[in-house]
């Protein structure tokens, strides 16, 4: 009966938490590209909601979704900033 009440009391830390990329993607939102950072925000809440009910695959999934939507945005920030910059350097000759 107390090995019973013992495995009852441990906490599974076995289980691995998906990353977010919530910061990444706030990032996104505000430098890079507004509506994918925005969606990117939507799937890292998703994926953190997931590892907090301990669904991994779903957890698995949001995240991937949330890191494809990062590197997205931050390309196309990328670009928009490279077209910005050689705009400008047309305008001045």
């Amino acid at each position: 009966m107390e090995t019973k009440s013992m495995e009852l009391g441990k906490m599974d830390t076995s289980r691995r938490n998906e990353p977010t990329y919530l910061a990444w993607s706030i990032f996104n939102t505000f430098c890079c590209c507004l509506p994918l950072g925005v969606a990117a925000i939507i799937y890292s809440c998703r994926a953190d909601n997931a590892n907090n009910h301990g669904d991994a695959g779903k957890a698995q999934d949001s995240s991937r979704v949330a890191k494809n939507l990062n590197i997205a945005s931050l390309v196309l920030g990328l670009i928009g900033l490279i077209m910005l910059i050689v705009l400008l350097v047309i305008q001045k000759m």
